[in-house]
């Protein structure tokens, strides 16, 4: 079959929209999505069985090594809010505090707050035809909720830009309003408290986004384990491709190269992916950890567009990126990128 009548078979086959809402871009590879998936489907349902049996007859999780291993391997999309808001510590902070995320609603409101949110959100997701104001029912109403709450919660931060991805993506994995909530409180509040502070709104800048399969699994991960998870993460890019990264000339190309490295099959392929991002050892041949001093000490922006802020960030503090983000963000938003 010629690759323009395989393309056309793989696009009738594969789903305009994906399982969370996303539209696919006009440049989607149907047929190597369709060909990588044919192969992660088996390691799906073997992960889909042993989770099955791990929480049989509504085991509650509770952090393990044997837990640790699973969540490494992937979470089943079906059991993902379950296991979330118990590894995160979101579930027992929920069952501490009964009709908590409900009085928030229901009490004292922010007009700045509430005008902050307002603004973003139509700016949410534009390519996910659950948050269009024609779909039914419409989630930038669970999402202004969410926020509006957790404004309310943590008026140290309040609401920050980026948070409504956040958030957003929490509504799409739980389909709960309230569980969303504790997520994000697990999240912003414990997991990453340094992050969204007012101190550190100008260090978020534009962000390339890594494929969504990927991100979840990190996000799987970084729920269980914390932010050390960044770390392994950005570094394993690193290392997957310190040769190229080390070719820049200036710090345009530098930055050009940190986007263009989180694109690509080493991405797509989410399984081979985190195990490279956990292995104890690199294999004969893999390419070693950079010198402390190989990467120039220089201040960089990445702009993605021309209303991007152009936010600055420390390209030696390369594993420190705060969030990897699942979804597709409009690129005039100040985001976190990932170096």
């Amino acid at each position: 079959m010629e690759r323009a009548e395989r393309l056309q078979a793989a696009r009738a086959r594969v789903p305009r929209v994906d399982p969370y809402g996303f539209e696919r871009p006009e440049d989607f590879d149907y047929a190597a999505y369709e060909e990588f998936f044919s192969t992660y489907l088996v390691i799906l349902t073997k992960r889909a069985i042993k989770w099955s049996r791990l929480l049989k007859g509504g085991r509650g999780v509770r952090k393990s090594s044997t837990v640790k291993r699973y969540v490494r391997k992937g979470i089943p999309l079906e059991h993902r809010a379950r296991v979330w808001m118990a590894v995160s510590g979101a579930q027992a902070q929920m069952d501490k505090n009964p009709g908590y995320y409900h009085r928030l609603l229901q009490g004292e409101r922010s007009s700045c707050l509430e005008e902050a949110i307002r603004t973003d959100l139509n700016r949410t997701f534009p390519d996910n035809v659950r948050f269009r104001k024609t779909a039914e029912p419409c989630l930038q109403k669970t999402l202004y909720n969410v926020l509006l709450a957790y404004g309310t919660h943590n008026r140290g931060v309040g609401y920050c830009q980026g948070m409504n991805f956040i958030a957003g993506y929490l509504i799409l994995i739980t389909k709960n309003e309230e569980e969303s909530f504790w997520l994000l409180d697990a999240l912003v509040g414990r997991i990453l408290p340094d992050y969204y502070s007012p101190e550190m709104l100008g260090l978020k800048t534009d962000q390339e986004v890594l494929a969504e399969l990927t991100v979840l699994r990190i996000w799987d991960c970084l729920f269980n384990e914390g932010s050390k998870i960044l770390f392994r993460v950005a570094l394993t890019l690193i290392k997957q491709h310190q040769r190229f990264i080390l070719e820049a000339t200036s710090v345009p190309d530098i930055c050009d190269r940190f986007k263009q490295i989180t694109k690509g099959t080493f991405v797509t392929e989410c399984h081979t992916f985190m195990q490279a991002s956990f292995a104890e050892a690199q294999p004969s041949g893999a390419p070693q950890a950079l010198p402390a001093c190989s990467l120039p000490v220089c201040w960089t922006w990445a702009s993605a567009g021309p209303l991007s802020p152009g936010g600055l960030h420390h390209l030696p503090a390369v594993a420190s990126s705060p969030l990897l983000w699942p979804a597709r963000v409009p690129a005039q938003f100040p985001l976190p990128i990932l170096v």
